[in-house]
């Protein structure tokens, strides 16, 4: 199988659409298919990862508008010596006005979306969120489009499975807590959340600080923590699934990990960093699968304070949140995309 890959990371974006494409990749090429990229070469991009991993990868020009993206793309498609099985799209600003003119040349079309306020051209939409309304997606793609929604299809690497088969079983009890605001963390949420521990004086726990590759708060983080005892600071981490698994919560937005730790029953306090985050923020919480701060402009450190006090003196709720999020995500997500992927080819 033939697979090119539309996706972009940048300082604005963020890395999260980059990385669980990379994630899909490796599966496809554990299975004998051939996966080459096309990204913009914007600030805080990934190219230089995806090449180091032996990816073929095609660059657009930084700052171009979707018209000239639209065309680019098609050039390199039209240009191909055998038409790729799967044309596979994650960005927020693609729709129909862009895939539809793809169709000449490639043979397929599989978009990532979880905001469902555009139209698509694609025969498998894949939406990992979790949301209660399972037919929002009904007027915005064709009728024949396959539908892969919920946690269950969450594209995650094989590390957290793995650690998932080896997991502890979490009394509740809070001694062990992970800050990890998403790979770029643009607007410094990582330095709010550490002057909420700062404030409360109580240091009766360890504190692992996450920040990604694009990070631009790196000296602000590290001159934070170093003022909080038993804080370790961890940059571009490589084994997240075992971080995770040592810890016994997490503080994080509504990006990627948040269905890494659900696979690992790491139970959640969560300050949203974008508007996007929100519909499924308030999803989880209404299924009581996560304790909700609210949106980082809103969110003040007495808050954080507030929230985290309350689950570390309650470790009964902090165990029924654990149990709840593992039955979310069991880790397959990314076999099961692929699975999909294969059966639509044949």
């Amino acid at each position: 199988m033939n697979l090119f890959i539309r996706t972009d990371a940048s300082v604005y974006i963020g890395t999260g659409h980059v990385v669980r494409c990379l994630t899909l990749a490796d599966e496809i090429t554990s299975r004998g298919g051939n996966v080459q990229f096309i990204c913009r070469e914007e600030e805080g991009n990934l190219i230089g990862l995806i090449e180091g991993k032996g990816y073929g990868l095609y660059r657009l020009p930084q700052g171009i508008d979707l018209a000239e993206d639209r065309e680019l793309t098609k050039e390199i498609l039209e240009n191909q010596s055998d038409c790729p099985d799967w044309l596979i799209i994650d960005h927020y600003d693609i729709d129909i006005l862009w895939e539809a003119p793809q169709r000449e040349f490639v043979r397929r079309i599989m978009v990532f979306d979880e905001l469902a306020n555009r139209e698509h051209d694609a025969d498998i939409l894949l939406d990992q969120q979790y949301n209660t309304e399972k037919t929002r997606y009904n007027r915005l793609i064709p009728e024949k489009c396959i539908q892969l929604l919920g946690p269950e299809f969450a594209v995650l690497k094989s590390q957290f499975r793995l650690a998932r088969e080896k997991l502890r079983e979490r009394s509740g009890a809070i001694k062990r807590i992970m800050v990890s605001m998403g790979g770029t963390d643009k607007k410094n949420a990582t330095s709010l959340v550490l002057k909420a521990f700062y404030k409360m004086n109580h240091f009766g726990f360890d504190i692992d600080v996450v920040i990604g590759p694009t990070c631009k708060h790196r000296l602000d983080i590290a001159q934070v923590t170093s003022h909080i005892p038993n804080t370790n600071l961890h940059f571009n981490v490589e084994n997240m699934a075992d971080l995770m698994a040592a810890c016994d919560l997490a503080i994080g937005d509504a990006g990627n990990t948040t269905w890494e730790r659900c696979c690992l029953g790491l139970p959640t306090l969560m300050v949203i960093t974008s508007e996007n985050q929100r519909t499924v923020a308030e999803e989880l919480s209404k299924g009581d699968f996560i304790t909700y701060v609210g949106c980082y402009e809103d969110t003040k450190e007495d808050d954080i304070v507030e929230k985290i006090t309350y689950l570390i003196n309650n470790s009964k709720a902090v165990k029924e949140i654990s149990v709840r999020v593992k039955g979310l995500v069991d880790g397959n997500g990314t076999k099961r995309v692929v699975n999909s992927l294969y059966r639509c080819s044949n």
